[in-house]
């Protein structure tokens, strides 16, 4: 096929001094990191649906891009090739190593779900092709279980078992392709799984469900040789007002309340923990913390919007916070960094969904060269240390910390030790004039 991104070239790093618009200020794939490239920290993902399929259109309007590239129509067969193409030549020139899918992005859905499989396998082949020529690799696939009218009341969390067996028929479809095409995981968003009142619900019912449909991927998934990683994606809100997987710590609980966190992990969306009244980087670090952190949908919201706006990430703050979790955490193994953004609807050109990858793949470059950074300096983990001194340096702190200490020894300690002294200074503004020091000095 014929070049679709004509005059638009490889796009490569030039440094924060250049003005090319079309180059990379800050993220350099070979850059060695704490001992590792940038690309292999960063690990960046390009979304199907968005970056492929979306064309702008909102609530109060159509599309203003036209993404059919080259295609005679959208919505075809020969429009799901032509998208084929066309990300693999976004993703070689951009220098991307990966993707992400939804079923029905791949593909117009049929009437007949076994003509959406001969569909799927018909595009799966044609991905497959272009796999093994660019060398590039399937990040995670999903199914999209939200778009379709018969999943208003959700997916595994359906009133109705017809339904229930359609979205146990799509994810097996899903499977079956991402393990073909390689892929290190599998993500569930539940997208509609949760209530709008609780006038005409059962959520113990629907919840059980949820977790029944979750444990049928995980038997059928590890049966065909899927040995990645099963995500949920945190979501407080919209389209369904209260979600089940509304934060990391609800989807942490969910999963080992219902035995499911041996197989999966969290795949952590930045504009998802705003609009569940978090940070980007308290979800994180939840997810951390819990042993549950797998992957990341690489966004941002805007926080005057209600919505999810999947913005591509632009807050060096925000990105740097971000890069600093996932340092600690380890970094990633099955996950990346995938670009769950859509450049905005009066950036309708070929040309904007470059410069909007450029923005989003430079700020979490930036990002991850500032958490180094701020690792290296060493002050804010020492404070941190520092802070929790006590525990260590006390015998009844140490008590505490091992599980021997009692209510009445305890008491005992305290009876001697008269009036206690105030807890040392948070010293936050300090803490926070170290970051913009290394940020910015």
């Amino acid at each position: 096929m014929s070049e679709i991104f004509k005059g638009l070239p490889k796009v490569e790093y030039k440094g924060p001094q250049s003005r090319d618009p079309l180059a990379f200020k800050y993220y350099d794939a070979g850059k060695a990191v704490l001992g590792k490239p940038m690309k292999e920290h960063l690990k960046f993902a390009m979304a199907w649906w968005h970056n492929l399929g979306a064309a702008g259109t909102d609530m109060f309007g159509p599309g203003t891009a036209d993404k059919r590239f080259g295609a005679a129509e959208a919505g075809t067969m020969e429009h799901a090739h032509a998208k084929v193409e066309a990300g693999f030549e976004f993703m070689g020139k951009l220098g991307i190593d990966y993707y992400c899918f939804h079923d029905v992005d791949l593909v117009p859905e049929a009437a007949d779900i076994n003509e959406t499989n001969r569909r799927i396998d018909e595009i799966a082949d044609h991905l497959a092709e272009k796999q093994a020529e660019s060398g590039r690799k399937l990040l995670w696939g999903t199914a999209n279980m939200f778009s379709n009218p018969r999943f208003m009341n959700g997916a595994g969390s359906s009133n109705s078992a017809e339904v229930f067996c359609f979205a146990a028929a799509q994810v097996k479809k899903a499977l079956d392709v991402t393990v073909k095409l390689g892929g290190r995981g599998y993500v569930f968003w539940g997208g509609r799984e949760g209530y709008e009142t609780l006038l005409n619900t059962d959520v113990a019912f629907e919840q059980g469900n949820i977790a029944a449909l979750m444990k049928m991927a995980v038997s059928y998934g590890r049966g065909i040789g899927f040995d990645g990683d099963f995500y949920i994606e945190p979501k407080p809100k919209e389209p369904m007002k209260h979600q089940y997987d509304f934060d990391a710590a609800t989807s942490a609980g969910f999963l080992k309340k219902y035995g499911l966190d041996k197989d999966f992990k969290l795949n952590i969306e930045a504009n998802h923990a705003t609009l569940a009244g978090h940070t980007f980087q308290h979800d994180l670090r939840v997810a951390a913390v819990e042993g549950l952190f797998g992957s990341v949908d690489a966004n941002q919201g805007d926080m005057l919007l209600g919505w999810d706006t999947d913005e591509f990430p632009f807050n060096a703050y925000e990105t740097t916070f971000a890069m600093y979790e996932i340092l600690k955490a380890g970094g990633f193994t099955n996950g990346g960094l995938n670009f769950d953004s859509k450049s905005r609807r009066p950036s309708y050109t070929y040309e904007d969904m470059f410069k909007s990858f450029i923005l989003g793949m430079d700020s979490f470059a930036l990002g991850l060269v500032k958490a180094a950074a701020i690792i290296e300096d060493g002050r804010i983990d020492a404070f941190v240390k520092e802070r929790y001194a006590s525990y260590e340096t006390t015998e009844y702190g140490r008590a505490i910390r091992s599980g021997t200490a009692t209510l009445a020894g305890l008491a005992e300690v305290a009876g001697g030790l008269g009036a206690p002294a105030l807890p040392g200074s948070g010293r936050q503004e300090e803490l926070e004039s170290i970051v913009n020091q290394i940020l910015f000095g």
